[in-house]
């Protein structure tokens, strides 16, 4: 006896189950395949981003500022890099510390870092002779060059070290761009040299010796044009004039590094703890952690003073870390 063929069912449901199987049929192929491909591939291996390099050459860029030329030992390409970015130096000592990179970006066979000594691991920068090795992570970007049609770059003594790139890049691009390039004296500024080879009525460079007196943010922001990107890079004296007196110009971003600690407004005092060391510390209201704490341990690491870079992150009892450099409030730090 013959079984009868049956309509689907009004509700739908034999279409769902007819769906059902199709779709756990194709995703068991899919795990089949996937096996097999898994398989087929190679392991993964860890990246390490940590490179060797060479110092190829030292060179007095100013007093008491030194420029490291960093190539690989076989002369290879080195990873890209743009305008603004930084590299990670691991010391000889084992210091960590950033610093801007200020060479050419289209040549990749070296990196250039510029070092104005003012601590310990500045001062063993100072110490580093051709033929040196050390280990540099990066580049990394924490103060990127943005495409504008106008710019107005302003430097600080070292802080010429980002914005010397920048400059170049502006200048090949076709954009408008002038250069403030302000320092305590002409000898303690580096790369005068270099400028000297731009267009004269472009840069402007403003020693505080040749005019009495630090210049103020209206004076550096002078004739800014309408829609312009300011890039600063220097004290904080400096840029703080910049931020203030920009708001009275038609500028249409600013974008700032800057290499010692922002001011403290309304800060408290409060105490940390040193685990390790077995002291306990008295932050007044108008200093860093990392002010006070290198009073006591001088060579604990920092670099950037602005939070982000971490070199200055201690870790806690808790597994967490204070960034000692901005983070403020009471704390037990392991050391």
């Amino acid at each position: 006896m013959s079984t009868p063929d049956f309509p689907p069912r009004l509700d739908g449901s034999g279409r769902r189950d007819r769906l059902m199987s199709t779709l756990i049929g194709v995703t068991a192929a899919y795990r089949r395949l996937a096996d097999r491909s898994g398989r087929s591939r190679p392991p993964v291996r860890e990246v390490d981003r940590n490179l060797e390099l060479l110092v190829e050459a030292v060179r007095e860029e100013a007093d008491g500022v030194v420029s490291l030329r960093l190539a690989r030992p076989s002369g290879g390409p080195l990873p890209g890099w743009r305008p603004g970015a930084h590299l990670d130096l691991n010391l000889p000592s084992g210091r960590l510390r950033q610093y801007s990179l200020c060479g050419d970006p289209e040549d990749p066979s070296y990196y250039r870092v510029a070092v104005r000594r003012i601590g310990t691991a500045s001062s063993e920068v100072h110490t580093l002779r051709p033929g040196t090795k050390v280990v540099v992570r990066g580049p990394r970007n924490a103060f990127p060059f943005v495409a504008a049609p106008d710019y107005l770059f302003v430097a600080g003594g070292i802080g010429i070290t980002p914005i010397l790139p920048m400059v170049h890049r502006a200048a090949a691009s076709g954009a408008g761009w002038r250069l403030v390039y302000t320092g305590r004296d002409r000898a303690s500024m580096p790369f005068l040299d270099e400028l000297a080879d731009l267009p004269e009525d472009r840069v402007w460079i403003r020693p505080d010796t040749e005019y009495g007196i630090p210049a103020s943010g209206a004076e550096l922001l002078e004739g800014v044009p309408d829609g312009a990107s300011v890039y600063c890079c220097g004290p904080v004296p400096m840029i703080t004039g910049v931020r203030v007196d920009l708001a009275l110009t038609g500028a249409a971003a600013v974008y700032f590094e800057r290499f010692s600690t922002p001011p403290i407004v309304g800060g408290q005092p409060y105490q940390v703890r040193l685990r390790r060391t077995g002291v306990t510390l008295d932050v007044p209201a108008d200093r860093s952690t990392l002010d006070v704490v290198r009073e006591r341990l001088p060579d604990v690491p920092y670099s950037c003073r602005q939070g982000f870079c971490g070199t200055c992150a201690v870790p806690t009892p808790d597994g967490g870390s204070v960034r000692i450099c901005v983070d403020r409030g009471p704390a037990v730090l392991e050391l």
